[in-house]
């Protein structure tokens, strides 16, 4: 445990902002596996409204630094893959 004040303050900021970062990266999860529940029922239209939220999840990853933007690119590229394949 931290002696000086400051990494004290430090130590609950980091916490904080561990917390945060957590729960926006299971959010973005659960998204993207929300698009491949839909995928695996064929529901091209779930899958599309899915689709809109994950790629909403990603692109406000890469901006606040959780996730690189290949990442992102990666992975909206693979589920749009999916869900054309639908048809």
């Amino acid at each position: 445990m931290p002696q000086i004040q400051s990494q004290k303050k430090r130590v609950l900021t980091n916490n904080k902002r561990h917390l945060a970062v957590t729960s926006q990266k299971s959010a973005l999860k659960t998204a993207i596996k929300a698009v491949l529940a839909a995928v695996d029922a064929n529901d091209k239209e779930a899958a599309v409204s899915a689709y809109a939220v994950a790629s909403s999840k990603l692109d406000k990853a890469v901006a606040k630094g959780i996730h690189h933007k290949n990442y992102a690119s990666r992975q909206k590229a693979r589920l749009s893959k999916l869900i054309n394949g639908i048809a």
